[in-house]
């Protein structure tokens, strides 16, 4: 396995500070490289101080100096190239030559440099084995080889003492350059990764949260209304019970009876719930990169699925108000328009807008009167459900409030892109009003 960039660095702090090196092993690579090239050219001084006719020592000494100048290949190449050129005619640090010329290959020098260099050792090195080829061939009388050969065999000595070490230098350095590459690379995808577990976390809590808003302001409507109502009835069944009995059995059938409609609502709500896991698990999972929209447009579809052929239409508003009528409210129920059936989220929404307006009713107001008022217009249907001041000689029930009715009734209305207003009335009663659109786009284009 490659070390990632991050790898890199945390390992870095103990195996750097040896002024260019990255490693130890590097170091202890260049200086024995360094040594071995010292004391060739150390010893090659001596056949030079002969041929030149300079004191031995100092042969040995300039060779020894030349020869360590490798130990500074990594950091200045280029230097260590011009050196071994230098010495060329010399016949000294054929070592270094090699060594040189592969770390210039290897380095990131510019290509020109390196092509422009590699040339002058090579023209370097066969003027010189030219001129030493002709030199023996003259001192041998009894060989006598055709013209060919000097030339040839120059040719031959250049391009071995030079190519090869060019040629693996580029290898190494195109190698290193791809290794290099593909750690950053794997670096950038480790980020993008972690980038994209990140955002698809985000969205997995965000499909959390709107899964359990949603749950939360079905189970508020279902159960409110039906619970306030029995509720009122209860309050007034114990009123009424030692007066007319009669009365009483009344509204505890009523009170029964609205007890199996709030639990036949229950098990439709759990149903939808149930039948609604396959759509929201997946983005809930949070298993890989989900898009937004999808996202979106499973909490939208579980949306659809909650407003089913089962949930409430915008005709049994007739049942409801006379629901609260039974209870003793004084409700008054007005239609505008031609009634047309509406997309299913759309008739569940007015509907649970019009049964919180008259839950809170109850709850808030007892013994107001109320009117309720539905508008069916071209591109919208409009609900209206107002209340007057409430009457301080009816019994108040005690239901308690959660603060959560306008601000569920506000979410389902915006959620389908139409418009909620409630607040007092100048009377001292209570106003909310809702439009909803005829069509909801954003299931057309799910």
């Amino acid at each position: 396995m490659t070390a990632t960039g991050a790898d890199r660095e945390a390992a870095g702090s103990t195996t750097r500070g040896y002024w260019w090196w990255e490693r130890r092993r590097s170091v202890a690579l260049d200086v024995g490289l360094a040594l071995v090239s010292a004391l060739e050219c150390g010893l090659e001084g001596v056949e030079f101080a002969r041929n030149t006719g300079i004191p031995v020592p100092v042969g040995v000494v300039f060779g020894l100096l030349a020869g360590s100048v490798l130990l500074v290949r990594r950091r200045w190449p280029i230097a260590v190239v011009l050196v071994t050129i230098a010495m060329t005619p010399a016949e000294m640090g054929f070592l270094m030559a090699l060594v040189g010329l592969y770390t210039l290959a290897a380095s990131e020098v510019p290509r020109r440099i390196t092509v422009v260099l590699a040339g002058m050792a090579l023209v370097g090195t066969f003027i010189v084995t030219w001129v030493r080829l002709r030199q023996s061939v003259a001192e041998q009388a009894d060989f006598g080889p055709g013209d060919w050969y000097v030339p040839l065999m120059s040719v031959f000595m250049a391009v071995g003492l030079t190519a090869p070490s060019v040629l693996f230098g580029l290898y190494i350095g195109a190698r290193r350059r791809l290794m290099e590459s593909l750690r950053e690379r794997a670096d950038s995808l480790e980020r993008e990764l972690s980038l994209l577990a990140d955002r698809a976390e985000e969205r997995a809590e965000w499909a959390r949260t709107e899964e359990r808003t949603r749950i939360a302001r079905e189970m508020h409507d279902v159960v409110a209304h039906r619970v306030s109502l029995m509720v009122v009835h209860a309050a007034a069944l114990q009123a009424v019970a030692p007066k007319d009995p009669a009365k009483a059995v009344r509204n505890a059938a009523l009170v029964g009876d609205m007890g199996r409609q709030a639990l036949t609502e229950l098990r439709e709500m759990l149903g939808v719930l149930r039948t609604g896991d396959a759509l929201t698990a997946p983005a809930a999972a949070g298993a890989g990169a989900v898009p937004l929209a999808s996202v979106r447009r499973a909490a939208v579809a579980a949306a659809a699925t909650a407003a089913s052929e089962d949930g409430p239409r915008l005709h049994e508003l007739e049942a409801l108000v006379a629901q609260s009528r039974q209870a003793g409210m004084t409700v008054e129920l007005s239609v505008d328009g031609e009634a047309r059936p509406y997309p299913p989220e759309v008739e569940q929404t007015a509907f649970r807008v019009v049964q919180e307006a008259l839950t809170n009713v109850h709850k808030h107001a007892a013994g107001a009167k109320t009117w309720v008022r539905l508008a069916h217009r071209d591109a919208e249907v409009a609900m209206q459900v107002e209340n007057g001041p409430s009457d301080s000689a009816a019994a108040d029930a005690g239901l308690p409030s959660g603060g959560n009715g306008l601000v569920g009734m506000r979410e389902r209305v915006l959620g389908l892109g139409g418009v909620f207003v409630s607040g007092p009335t100048d009377a001292g009663g209570f106003r909310v009003s809702a439009v909803l659109p005829a069509t909801q786009p954003g299931l057309s284009g799910a």
